[in-house]
């Protein structure tokens, strides 16, 4: 017989947007049981029923939404019935709770408000208030053998705040969540980082959506820098890598720390992963062009995370495929020339690429940018093979924001997959251009003003008398000088 128990999740108040998807997420990975008893998902103070301890701890060992996870004694929207709850708990459950009121047995008492703020002398007498407790062991600040919280919540609105908190809780402290990942693998201390590397916090929280677990192959065809890689090897999985851009993938990039002039010689995806100690589920990262892939029909994944670039800070670009009927000279290096790759046509092959090489039940998850005003639910791009799962908004902008979405396979697809997508007309609206034309001014009437003014300026320099120096022209002509020097020094 299940010994089921009230529990309280304390979550931290940031990107609540994506807190459902992750929980949900974490339930299935690890198959668990549970019962909702808060009805309010945006409260940092979810109350809910598991069968035992264990099921509950294991949400903390991967949820980096979480700070802490409670066992319930008493819950009440008013202190008279909260203290009557308490006093009932702990008499109907003595045989359980005397262990920890025994003399041996050190604790701590932590409060806790949320919304509102309270001098240290009010946060003792709320300690007093429970005086009913029979404790007997001493007081312990740095390493106590157990430890109590008693919450307060003030709603959520800090220019609204009640005249008495919404709920009032007390519990049994049991573990913490994994934000702690959040500061040690920070960018900022991180060896190898690029202008759109996603932060670890995100990036931990696609690993969980994702279902990453140890041992698992996991794959990145838009792999930048690594960052979502290095998430899913902490988690266990064996990461994979693939990008277009040659210089990112090898570190030869322009360095994005506005300190660092050069890149190091050691700075790489697998550097990172050496880093965390991650550096045995490293698989390797190879220079690929998504829209023509390379991988054999029989290869699966377990799953595939994702952040295709937006045109923004990394272009998105394919290779063009063309010929103009010259013969190929092999002796002479060949560098193939590219073409826009539209967000349609990405999301179309990543949405067949997922289908084709995920294993059933496997997931996808990847980022879709858009303009606030054009959003609607038809946007998002789907497959007749891939249950959407979750779809989760992360605000960029005052105008634009993007959101991250979770697939999950169902079944293998047919032998025409063009049919299998399906698409709105909205997701043809092309994300660069609505976001530089989302001011008053629009990015191209910018540069015909200031040509404008520029030439304006020339002609009011010449009759003044002032001699007008062509900038461009001059850098052209000490450019073609240089060469045209090397060029001589050779032929001699």
């Amino acid at each position: 017989m299940k010994n089921w128990k009230k529990y309280i999740l304390w979550f931290a108040q940031e990107h609540t947007d994506f807190r459902q998807a992750e929980f949900d997420s974490l339930v299935q990975l690890f198959n668990l049981e549970y019962r909702k008893i808060s009805l309010d998902s945006l409260k940092p103070f979810w109350i809910l029923e598991f069968p035992n301890e264990d099921s509950v701890l294991k949400i903390g060992s991967r949820s980096v939404g979480v700070r802490a996870i409670f066992e319930l004694w008493s819950h009440g929207q008013d202190y008279k019935s909260f203290h009557k709850e308490l006093k009932n708990y702990i008499k109907s459950n003595a045989a359980a709770t005397n262990c920890w009121f025994k003399r041996e047995c050190s604790f701590k008492i932590t409060v806790e408000t949320y919304n509102k703020h309270l001098l240290q002398k009010e946060k003792v007498q709320k300690i007093e208030t429970m005086d009913y407790l029979p404790l007997e062991g001493n007081v312990d600040l740095k390493s106590p053998k157990v430890e109590w919280w008693y919450i307060e919540f003030w709603g959520l609105d800090p220019t609204n705040v009640p005249e008495t908190p919404e709920d009032i809780l007390f519990g049994r402290w049991l573990g913490n969540g994994q934000r702690h990942l959040i500061k040690e693998m920070s960018l900022k201390k991180r060896k190898f980082i690029g202008n759109t590397s996603m932060d670890a916090q995100l990036s931990l929280i696609m690993a969980n959506q994702a279902l990453v677990q140890p041992g698992d192959i996991v794959f990145d065809p838009f792999v930048g820098t690594g960052s979502l890689l290095v998430s899913a090897a902490k988690f266990g999985g064996y990461v994979l890598g693939a990008d277009i851009d040659f210089m990112m993938l090898h570190a030869r990039a322009r360095p994005s720390r506005i300190t660092q002039k050069v890149r190091e010689k050691d700075e790489s995806i697998r550097s990172n992963l050496q880093q965390y100690n991650c550096e045995t589920r490293y698989l390797d990262v190879v220079v690929a062009d998504f829209s023509n892939p390379l991988w054999r029909d029989t290869i699966k994944f377990d799953s595939i995370i994702t952040d295709p670039p937006y045109g923004i800070r990394e272009s998105t670009e394919k290779v063009e495929t063309k010929y103009n009927g010259k013969p190929i000279n092999k002796d002479v290096p060949h560098y193939p020339s590219t073409s826009h790759y539209s967000l349609r046509h990405l999301y179309k092959d990543l949405l067949l690429f997922a289908a084709k090489h995920l294993k059933n039940g496997g997931r996808l998850v990847c980022w879709l940018p858009f303009h606030k005003d054009d959003y609607t639910e038809k946007m998002i791009p789907l497959h007749k093979n891939l249950r959407l799962v979750s779809n989760s908004e992360q605000s960029l902008s005052g105008q634009t924001a993007r959101r991250l979405l979770t697939y999950e396979k169902h079944s293998e697809p047919d032998k025409n997959q063009d049919f299998n997508v399906i698409f709105d007309e909205s997701l043809n609206l092309d994300f660069r251009e609505r976001y530089f034309d989302n001011a008053v001014e629009s990015r191209s009437e910018r540069r015909m003003r200031k040509a404008e003014q520029r030439v304006q300026g020339r002609l009011e320099a010449l009759k003044r008398g002032k001699a007008v120096l062509n900038g461009r022209e001059n850098k052209c002509n000490l450019n073609k000088a240089r060469f045209n020097h090397l060029y001589n020094a050779e032929s001699k």
